[in-house]
């Protein structure tokens, strides 16, 4: 199973729509709230250049965007293939 990693906020309706999603496949995810560790924004910025909006996702380790691209990449049938 691929690690999955988020930077959230906590009244983010687009973390939230990820988040949902992954509920919806099953998949467990490590998340980062950047409410109350706002510190590791500077580690999200390192691990993803230029990003700023939340959330930003990883799936092992790699950045694959915010919940615009992983739907994108839902909608494409890729994503269960970077999940498995």
């Amino acid at each position: 199973m691929a690690k999955v990693e988020m930077y959230t906020t906590t009244v983010c309706p687009y973390c939230v729509k990820a988040k949902s999603l992954f509920n919806q496949k099953g998949i467990s995810f490590v998340e980062y709230n950047l409410n109350k560790k706002p510190e590791l924004r500077d580690e999200m910025q390192k691990r993803a250049p230029g990003a700023r909006t939340v959330p930003q996702i990883f799936i092992n380790n790699e950045s694959i965007g915010g919940c615009d691209e992983l739907y994108a990449l839902h909608k494409q049938n890729k994503l269960d293939a970077l999940l498995a």
